[in-house]
């Protein structure tokens, strides 16, 4: 197996936007009640937490849709619009179709800057189209075909209530309309992901049923002199977008994570994760047991821990073993260039979901979408139907915005929350889950209640069913936000100056005479005393005066 080039510099440079979202996947064999589960987290360091609506429509005939990029909010132009469109909430739209993504860039040359479809809008439309993840992979491709894809390298996970599929997309470069892409449907026994990188190596090019692909996918390569081999051996991910340190262990490693939780084999794919054999894990896996819907919300709280790369065992963690590192990322010491890990969850996140979607059930009553603000880690995942007509005023765009605080908005709340924690992760994170832990085992629990009343309804009054879920929904968001702010307030008063307030009987425990009782003075850990006396010899050591 031949060594993986590092691209020192250049992937130095490229590290900070390609480190963006996840997204995990479970067929419907593979999970505990028969759905398909996807993830989402829409990391940016701009991007505000909200979710997003918009009802189902229909169209006059001449009428044009209007094309805004995504990530700047640019226009880019119009295209023609379809007769009908189908209702959209979040990444979710009526028929349980759930589309998300994760940018990787790729050969720049590849951009198109004279297409007007975006990876953003690329998603939304296709979500308005189709609805089923078969046809979404039609329209998709068929639009980037006609206006032309001006991002850059892109997956994205296109599922709906029987089937998932990745599919991995790049433009051809300026003035050359479409696209190279190929989509694998993932097997229903099986787990699978995506972390800014393509995940597409090799594929089945005879299996028409289960893996789809422009038809110029490997002889574009051979004319842009990116591939000279056998079909057999074309590796998409290795062609349009060479491997380097970035790739591996700020993206790949994030999928290696998740494998590894229901693999026990995934570390001898180490060397290909650290760059020095080219042996990529599999595109999928199945799993050693079924995962549930907070198996998947587990897994996007994920910062290596257990692994060679656990973010809480390095000097970089503190005093109080924080498993984050903020931006850049990348540094230089005597010449020589490094980088920090990058997890699963991680503190630049606008929103982040897992996607249930159920066969079994009305479309109205089957999509939900466990949404959630912020990191992932310090979220609370509430489920929000695929068939609701308004959304819950903490998830509003309209709430709040990133140069705006409000305290009724989720996200704000959040980022309160977790902004805490970051300081002193180890002595909060117990309290942060207990209460995570509670809201979500309860909306967990309510569930099947919900759906089962919620089912029965639909059955004589679906405009009463959808009605129900809307409450249902806005009313679980704005409890779960009200009990994360009072949450905050019991850090803030628990935690005040490096501090920790003694609690007895669920209660903050005073001196007998209505002061407070003396607090906890808990210091640091004894490997940060230590290696304050290795920096620093003794200078902060006790000596007797010498007169």
């Amino acid at each position: 197996m031949k060594k993986i080039a590092i691209l020192s510099l250049l992937t130095v440079a490229a590290w900070p936007q390609a480190w963006a979202c996840t997204s995990l996947i479970a067929g419907k064999q593979a999970t505990a009640d028969g759905s398909v589960l996807v993830t989402y987290s829409a990391d940016s360091h701009t991007l505000y937490g909200a979710l997003t609506s918009s009802p189902a429509a229909d169209w006059p005939k001449g009428s044009m849709r209007k094309i805004i990029e995504w990530d700047t909010n640019k226009p880019l132009g119009e295209i023609e619009q379809v007769e009908h469109t189908y209702a959209v909430v979040g990444n979710m739209n009526e028929h349980q179709l759930t589309i998300v993504e994760s940018t990787w860039g790729g050969r720049p040359e590849l951009v198109d800057t004279t297409g007007i479809i975006d990876y953003g809008s690329l998603m939304q439309l296709g979500l308005e189209r189709a609805k089923t993840a078969r046809e979404a992979i039609k329209v998709m491709t068929g639009l980037v075909k006609k206006y032309g894809y001006c991002s850059s390298g892109e997956s994205f996970t296109i599922a709906d209530p029987n089937e998932a599929w990745i599919m991995d997309l790049i433009g051809k470069g300026p003035g050359r309309r479409g696209a190279v892409w190929v989509a694998v449907r993932i097997p229903d026994d099986c787990i699978a992901g995506h972390a800014n990188y393509p995940r597409i190596h090799k594929f089945p090019l005879e299996d028409k049923e289960n893996c789809l692909y422009s038809a110029d996918v490997i002889s574009f390569a051979r004319e842009m002199g990116y591939f000279d081999g056998l079909n057999k051996d074309f590796s998409f991910a290795q062609t349009y977008y060479p491997a380097d340190f970035g790739a591996l262990r700020a993206c790949d490693a994030r999928v290696w994570a998740f494998f590894r939780k229901y693999d026990t084999t995934m570390d001898q794919y180490l060397p290909y994760i650290n760059g020095e054999v080219y042996n990529p894990f599999p595109l999928y896996i199945k799993p050693s047991r079924k995962l549930s819907v907070q198996d998947m919300k587990e897994a996007m709280r994920d910062h290596f821990e257990g692994t060679p790369f656990d973010m809480t065992q390095d000097v970089g963690a503190g005093p109080f073993k924080v498993p984050y590192r903020f931006r850049p990322m990348s540094f230089e010491v005597e010449g020589k260039s490094y980088c920090m890990e990058r997890a699963i969850a991680t503190q630049q996140t606008g929103f982040t979901l897992v996607g249930q979607m159920r066969n079994w059930l009305p479309d109205a009553v089957g999509g939900v979408l466990w949404f959630g603000v912020d990191d992932a880690n310090t979220c609370i995942y509430v489920p929000m139907y695929c068939s609701i007509t308004r959304v819950p005023e903490c998830f509003s765009p309209a709430n709040g915005s990133m140069y705006e605080f409000s305290w009724t908005s989720a996200f704000w709340v959040h980022n309160w929350v977790a902004n805490m924690a970051y300081a002193r992760y180890e002595p909060m994170i117990g309290d942060i889950r207990r209460v995570q832990t509670a809201v979500e085992g309860s909306l967990n629990a309510r569930q099947s209640a919900v759906d089962k009343a919620a089912a029965e309804l639909y059955a004589t009054s679906p405009a009463e069913a959808i009605e129900f879920l809307t409450q249902y929904s806005c009313d679980a968001a704005e409890a779960s936000t009200a009990r994360w702010k009072k949450l905050g307030e019991y850090l803030m008063v628990k935690f005040l100056d490096g501090n920790v307030k003694r609690e007895e009987n669920g209660h903050f425990k005073d001196n007998g005479y209505g002061l407070p009782d003396s607090p906890l003075f808990p210091g640091y850990s004894k490997e940060y005393y230590e290696e304050i006396v290795r920096q620093t010899g003794d200078r902060f050591l006790e000596k007797a005066p010498q007169f």
